[in-house]
């Protein structure tokens, strides 16, 4: 546990910019630990979990300073509520990474979940004789050379009180950022191009965990609805953060949808899960199964208690609207009309990532009768988009006008 957080003047505006990029990572971090088997990455939730405590705290601090009235009470009620969901967050995020590191028992079979084209996760300790150290990402330029990104960076010991301050963190390095030797790199993208860069920046061999087929069916069933929740829950609280960034009603309704469609997937997780039992060797090796479907469904509760100030039609207060101003990413819907260029097509027929540099996180179908169906989560250039589909991209602003124009 760290020491005592004092106040000390901070802006409301770049505290809730780094809330939503530090919760957005932790979720994303502890899932991505639980598939690829990773202890590391694990390790580095429960350090950056750490790290969203006291970024809390100073928020709340900062924002109760902030009220001065009773119309600033008001106001600031939906942000102080943002702050507590992002802990609900942070903590199931948590609880979700201490399934691999206190081998709380889950079956071999979640690899067998990642899809074949799923990006690998992976941390690397910058080795001092590293070709990338002492370069900044824009020189390295990894992305356009191997597909990979590098989606976080931990500095250890160079914050301004040791750590968790600030700057042992970068959430979202830029191309600016510059590598140093110690670094601990996040690294998402392709299984042979994370491969080549860790190897670059560590001089170590990279070692992919072999995957298991799951040899129970209902088992298999289970596990799958499992990687469903995930990625409705991760994309709630994309959108959930959207709505309240953007004070954007439709978002919200939208973050809604989705909490009712994982609970209705926790319903039948445990179904499947309590059938399997009946067929595993163990039964008690479910048990990380059923604290990961648990804590997923905690962080879709919190994605509607996020958006919660927008769905009740409370005002946005002057430092969301602060934080609107310093985020450069968006997120949208955009319902596709019936004469438009991408109805009866497929994201990659009209390369719509390319042209408007939006990434389609997830389609909604709008003539879908069977709920199984109504929505596609993580769609890729083969997926169809049909008259009256409503799409959900993340990406900038002239971006999001351009797929505006093709779905119009």
């Amino acid at each position: 546990m760290g020491g005592r957080v004092e106040y000390e003047p901070a802006s409301a505006k770049e505290l809730l910019v780094e809330l939503k990029d530090t919760a957005e990572l932790l979720v994303d971090l502890s899932f991505s630990a639980v598939l690829h088997g990773s202890d590391d990455v694990a390790e580095e939730v429960l350090r950056l979990e750490e790290r969203m405590d006291v970024l809390q705290l100073r928020a709340r601090m900062t924002l109760l300073m902030a009220a001065r009235s009773p119309e600033d009470a008001e106001s600031l009620a939906p942000v102080l509520g943002v702050v507590a969901a992002t802990e609900k967050m942070s903590d199931a995020a948590g609880d979700i990474a201490k399934v691999v590191r206190e081998d709380v028992g889950l079956p071999d079979a979640m690899r067998a979940a990642l899809p074949e084209a799923a990006e690998s996760l992976v941390r690397a300790e910058l080795a001092a004789d590293s070709k990338y150290a002492d370069r900044t990402l824009g020189d390295v330029d990894l992305e356009t050379a191997t597909g990979v990104r590098v989606i976080a960076i931990r500095r250890e010991g160079h914050g301004e009180g040791g750590a968790g301050t600030s700057s042992d963190w970068l959430p979202n390095p830029d191309r600016e950022t510059t590598l140093r030797a110690g670094d601990v790199l996040l690294l998402r993208g392709p299984e042979t191009g994370v491969a080549a860069v860790f190897e670059t920046a560590t001089g170590v061999a990279y070692d992919r965990p072999a995957a298991a087929e799951p040899d129970v069916e209902d088992l298999g069933r289970a596990v799958d609805s499992v990687v469903l929740m995930k990625n409705m829950s991760e994309l709630a609280v994309d959108l959930a953060y959207g709505a309240v960034l953007f004070d954007d009603d439709g978002l919200a309704a939208e973050v809604v949808e989705l909490e009712a469609e994982v609970d209705a997937l926790k319903s039948r997780f445990e179904a499947w899960t309590l059938r399997a039992a009946a067929d595993v060797p163990d039964p008690v090796s479910l048990r990380g199964l059923v604290h990961i479907a648990t804590a997923t469904e905690v962080i879709s509760d919190a994605a509607v208690e996020i958006s919660e100030g927008v769905l009740r039609g409370l005002d946005t207060h002057i430092v969301v609207q602060e934080a609107v101003e310093a985020s450069d990413e968006v997120v949208v819907r955009v319902p596709v009309e019936a004469d438009s260029v991408l109805a009866g097509t497929t994201l990659g027929d009209e390369r719509v990532k390319t042209q408007t540099g939006m990434r389609v996180v997830a389609v909604r179908r709008g003539d879908s009768p069977d709920e199984a169906e109504a929505w596609v989560v993580e769609p890729g250039p083969e997926t169809a988009v049909r008259p009256g589909d409503v799409l959900l991209a993340k990406g900038t602003r002239s971006g999001a006008e351009k797929l505006r124009a093709l779905a119009a």
